[in-house]
């Protein structure tokens, strides 16, 4: 039995494992960097080391210095949280000999979902529809128009190692594509090491929904619901929340069955998600297995009643999943807004530094997850997520107001955040009525009235102030009138009133 983790990760994703390894009984072992020498994590856990620097390549993404750490430390395990080496094989594998538990899955079903490629070729063979595109790697850009002309613009160019939106690029004809080729082959050896693409037929006016997967070592597969993900920018996602609007109980067993066919064909064990667009016309089409715990996993919890990271770790010490899939229940509506550090109004650009002071949001049916705190520091070397602010309601409507509320609520001093971009959305009505899409933002021009409703804010706070002043200079007045009229050398003209 897994008695101590590891946790190679930071922030908050770390105090959420931290969290469960108490309820657990579990020893939690932190690493940190120089940036993060007072971050609640190092706080938090039972042990904590120094890994490396604040450049991740030399912490973070140190993957021969984690193992030593974990060996020295004692530890039986390693969580990877998510984002950093949460889905490298190369890691995953090193675990593995090192006979230290990866708590996902094994190296070599991480590696079969990292290969979008061949991830594609085995949902083919296993009757999962996919996104029509090419079946072969993409190594030149004379091969990508070939397949782009078959297909038909507009395509999408995408790194068969990406991820997070990384290595993708939108084309609209053949001199487009010449130039995008280059720079997704550069961006993705940037950000992965090594270059692959694809190419993909782009499908406008799309959902994007993803189905929470848990498989044990002995086969035994659920599906824990659904999360709609449509918001997003630069294929980001910005909000999820649970149920969709568009999925009831019958395309719920209906994809849900879709997504364990993908991970019983790939051999998974652990949790997984499998995400798939959803066209206007009801199709669902395959993209792609991540092999990790989820940032939006909190909406699941929500609605399910699951803690995901004890089933990560029960599943990884060789358990069964206590559960059939008749035995789960849909409770309610959950709503996920990441807060990031950035301004909005210069392209989203990061913002960093000291936080002054902040108040978390809390009440009934409100879950934050975050590492911030007074005078703490948002550093420039890492994810710009600071925060993740959830809401859970009886259904849609009672969660979106909750998370309304929680929005006004949340106060963050010294740095910018899109906390305002997330009151415009919930509160715009094409977000009530649950017209989705992952050009959300565009389509309706959010931006514009984010812009707008600042501007209305400002006037208002203006008024406010003015009124404010006029009252005070008014009760001024009305005071020296009153102590003056009691003095019988009180002069009309002295006083200029």
């Amino acid at each position: 039995m897994i008695k101590k983790i590891l946790i190679a990760n930071r922030g908050e994703i770390a105090l959420r494992i931290i969290k469960t390894c108490r309820v657990l009984n579990i020893k939690s072992v932190s690493i940190y960097s120089d940036e993060d020498v007072n971050s609640l994590h190092v706080k938090k856990s039972s042990e904590s080391y120094y890994v490396g620097s604040a450049v991740p390549a030399q912490s973070y993404l140190n993957q021969k210095r984690i193992i030593e750490l974990a060996l020295s430390a004692g530890a039986d395990a390693i969580h990877p949280g998510y984002g950093f080496l949460s889905e490298n094989s190369d890691f995953a594998e090193l675990c593995e000999k090192n006979n230290i538990v990866f708590i996902g899955p094994s190296s070599d079903s991480m590696k079969l979902c990292g290969d979008k490629m061949e991830c594609k070729k085995i949902m083919k063979n296993a009757q999962v529809p996919t996104v029509p595109g090419s079946f072969d790697l993409v190594q030149n850009v004379e091969t990508a128009l070939d397949n782009a002309n078959n297909i038909g613009y507009p395509v999408l160019l995408k790194s068969v190692f990406g991820g997070g939106g990384r290595g993708i690029r939108l084309v609209n004809n053949d001199n487009e594509l010449r130039n995008a080729f280059e720079l997704a082959t550069k961006e993705s050896m940037t950000a992965f090491g090594k270059s692959a693409l694809l190419v993909e037929k782009f499908l406008p006016k799309i959902r994007h929904i993803e189905f929470q997967l848990a498989r044990d070592k002995y086969g035994n597969t659920v599906h824990i619901f659904e999360r709609e993900c449509s918001i997003q920018r630069r294929h980001q996602k910005l909000i999820e929340l649970s149920p969709s609007p568009v999925v009831d109980r019958k395309v719920r067993d209906e994809v849900g069955q879709l997504a364990i066919n993908a991970i019983n064909a790939v051999e998974y064990s652990n949790l997984g998600t499998v995400e798939f667009l959803r066209l206007d016309d009801g199709t669902f089409y395959f993209i792609e297995i991540n092999a990790r715990l989820q940032v939006e996993h909190p909406v699941t919890e929500l609605v399910s009643g699951l803690d995901l990271v004890k089933l990560q770790i029960d599943i990884a010490n060789g358990e069964k999943i206590p559960f059939n899939q008749s035995d789960l229940k849909l409770n309610g509506c959950a709503i996920e807004c990441r807060i990031n550090a950035e301004n909005t109004f210069l392209d989203f650009a990061p913002s960093t530094g000291l936080v002054k002071d902040v108040s978390i949001p809390s009440g009934p049916g409100i879950r934050t997850d975050t590492y911030l705190y007074p005078k703490c520091t948002v550093s420039p070397f890492y994810d710009s997520l600071i925060a993740k602010l959830n809401s859970w309601g009886q259904n849609f409507e009672e969660a979106r107001k909750r998370m309304s509320n929680a929005l006004g609520d949340f106060y963050i001093q010294g740095i910018d955040t899109s906390i305002s971009l997330y009151k415009t959305i919930l509160n715009s009505p094409e977000f009530i009525h649950g017209d989705l899409s992952t050009d959300f933002l565009d389509r309706f021009d959010i931006l514009d009235r984010l812009e707008k409703n600042i501007k209305n804010e400002i006037i208002e706070k203006q008024d406010a102030a003015l009124a404010a002043a006029t009252l005070h200079s008014l009760l001024y007045r009305t005071k020296i009138n009153i102590n003056y009229k009691q003095d019988p050398n009180w002069n009309h003209q002295m006083y200029g009133l």
